[in-house]
């Protein structure tokens, strides 16, 4: 920096305009190390706190009335501090698929225009939570606690991803920054002219909204922000409704415990992977089947659904799995392509086992039970597990194990952490079967689990690794929170302008005139779009408590109904072009979407034959939760 400064000497407004990026580096630098630190000691906290209000309330008889009010306030700061992390370190899901349609000197104009909406959604929340700062100071939860401990999270990690957002809008060549900030300029200035020439001016809210969103996705900006971005244009050209709603339904669109299982899973499956459980199961699976035709595929599916039950994330478990098991591959000299798509084909299979995250949401969205959605989706994703399998053993190749391992852990150390997993395992299902405490609780005990049975069984957990474990997790939990958070206040303004409730109309109007199986084809057909855009959790938050009831009313049971939805918003998630789901799973194994699609159609050909079948017999999906007394 010395150095350019002193290049520039002779342009005192160069040199000038370069010490406040300089500054503003270092300030964003600083805010994210402390938001990485403050979002970890957050999700420590919370684990501590859930977990010993389980043991006060079974073991010492005494309720920690406090408990679940001081982990939601955790809650929202791990994922405004997590969030403000991952904006720090540039790490945000978006759809860039649209990018390459325009010429170089345009898609670097339209992708640095991102980084814009990043800033213009993190001020506007900045501002908007300020006034709820304010507002909170007078007010008390149930327990007595101050109100402002589930807000001032909310003010501080927008302020800090504001700075992290400014800082990475900067980094670019100066004519590229300013024409990218004029085009946002120009957008919102035409936005407002539009709106104001309406015929009907209270569709301007609603047409703002519609438009910046499909903007939002073709750009390529990160789904969260897109979200963002749609729900705060919506607020600001609705005069009815104070700005200050916008924090206030970003906040509460993640005040929820039940979603504290989220980051948890997360955490479990993650301290997994480090001490060694998940590459010990890998590698006994691919030594036991790896001489059988399709040993390989069968490895990738049958790993991808024992990680499935641990981690609830299908982004987590191809990440996990992936990373140990695509050396393997390339060792034994396997079709990276073909497993990539195998991998993907797996991770829509997994959306129905337990502890799925999106399982959780559903059941959060649509009043249903999260035990029952747990126990209904165990014969659904057995049987689409039978399909892969098949599938694998049909198309794939013998592998020479010889290669993928050419040095061999010894087997009891395999055995050992196979059954350390099982463990863990039985201990989720057997909790949640049993009602003997809630997914969050559950999923809080097979954090400790993971790390303190995997630490002493496996000595691989370092205090550093410990560490760089929760602040990652804070990040990625953070992300992908925040996209649900977005997608609160995005469903509160479509709630508001009707939009649901009208798709759902003429979607009851379809199932009435021509038959319920249209509607369910219908549904299927429009969650795996919105899968495919804006990733299962948002999509489910802003369908789910429209259609469920719906297809209740038309005589699908829930449990039915919400495993189909939830497997089709899965199918969008990694299905090719849009899917990011299987743009992550490309990442992961290191290789291009364009070369994958056609290794994969087989496997999706297979999906979609199981979700037939899974359509056409509900009893596949009911009989094992209606057994259990659900």
């Amino acid at each position: 920096m010395a150095i350019l400064i002193q290049a520039d000497a002779g342009r005192p407004g160069v040199v000038v305009y370069r010490q406040i990026l300089a500054v503003l580096t270092c300030l964003s630098h600083g805010l994210t190390r402390m938001t990485a630190c403050v979002g970890a000691l957050a999700l420590l906290a919370d684990v501590i706190v859930v977990f010993a209000s389980v043991i006060w309330r079974y073991a010492l008889h005494s309720p920690l009335d406090w408990a679940e009010e001081v982990a939601s306030a955790l809650m929202i700061t791990l994922v405004f501090c997590g969030v403000a992390t991952s904006t720090g370190r540039g790490k945000h899901i978006g759809v860039d698929l649209f990018l390459g349609w325009l010429p170089p000197h345009a898609r670097d104009y339209v992708s640095h225009a991102s980084r814009w909406i990043l800033v213009v959604v993190s001020a506007g929340l900045t501002c908007s939570s300020f006034s709820l700062v304010e507002a909170s100071f007078a007010q008390t939860t149930e327990t007595g606690l101050p109100q402002a401990i589930y807000v001032i999270p909310v003010f501080v990690g927008a302020a800090a991803m504001f700075v992290a957002a400014l800082d990475h809008a900067f980094q670019a060549p100066p004519r590229v920054v300013a024409g990218s900030a004029l085009a946002i300029v120009l957008l919102g200035l035409i936005g407002y002219a539009v709106t104001r020439m309406l015929p009907d001016p209270s569709a301007g809210p609603g047409v703002l909204m519609l438009a910046y969103f499909v903007l939002g996705i073709v750009a390529g900006v990160p789904i969260a922000f897109t979200l963002g971005i749609s729900a705060m244009a919506f607020f600001l050209g609705q005069p009815l409704l104070p700005f200050t709603f916008f924090a206030q339904q970003v906040a509460g669109g993640i005040d929820h415990f039940v979603l504290l299982a989220i980051p948890f899973f997360l955490l479990a499956g993650a301290a997994m992977e480090v001490n060694g459980m998940s590459s010990r199961l890998v590698e006994l699976i691919v030594r036991g089947m790896g001489r059988i035709k399709g040993g390989m595929g069968i490895t990738t599916v049958a790993a991808m659904a024992f990680f499935s039950g641990i981690s609830g994330s299908k982004m987590a478990d191809v990440a996990a799995v992936g990373g140990v098991l695509m050396p393997a591959v390339r060792r034994a000299k396997q079709s990276s392509e073909e497993t990539a798509g195998l991998f993907a084909a797996s991770a829509v299979m997994a959306e129905a086992i337990p502890p799925c995250v999106n399982l959780i949401v559903l059941g959060f969205v649509a009043n249903i039970s999260i035990g029952a959605l747990f126990i209904a989706g165990i014969v659904p994703a057995a049987l689409l597990l039978v399909f892969l399998l098949g599938a694998a053993a049909l198309f794939g190749k013998r592998v020479d194990v010889s290669a993928a391992y050419p040095v061999r852990m010894p087997m009891k150390q395999l055995m050992v952490g196979a059954a350390v997993g099982l463990v863990m395992i039985l201990m989720i299902g057997r909790g949640v079967v049993a009602g003997i405490a809630t997914s969050t609780e559950i999923s809080a005990f097979a954090v400790v689990y993971a790390i303190v049975v995997g630490r002493l069984a496996f000595r691989e957990l370092t205090l550093k690794a410990t560490v760089s474990l929760f602040v990652d997790v804070t990040a990625t939990s953070g992300m992908l929170l925040f996209i649900v958070a977005a997608a609160g206040s995005l469903s509160y303004a479509l709630t508001i302008q009707m939009i649901p409730q009208q798709i759902a109309q003429l979607l009851v109007s379809v199932g009435s005139a021509h038959g319920r199986w249209l509607f369910l084809l219908l549904t299927i057909v429009m969650v795996t779009i919105f899968g495919a855009v804006l990733e299962g959790a948002p999509a489910l938050i802003i369908f789910a408590p429209i259609l469920v009831p719906i297809a209740a009313q038309l005589g699908y049971d829930p449990l039915h109904y919400g495993i189909l939805v939830v497997l089709s918003m899965g199918l969008g998630l990694f299905s090719p072009p849009i899917g990011l789901g299987l743009y992550a799973t490309c990442g992961v194994c290191g290789v291009q979407m364009k070369d994958v699609i056609v290794p994969m159609a087989k496997y999706l050909a297979v999906i979609v034959a199981g979700l037939v079948v899974l359509a056409c017999v509900p009893a596949l999906t009911t009989w094992l939760p209606r057994l259990m007394g659900y």
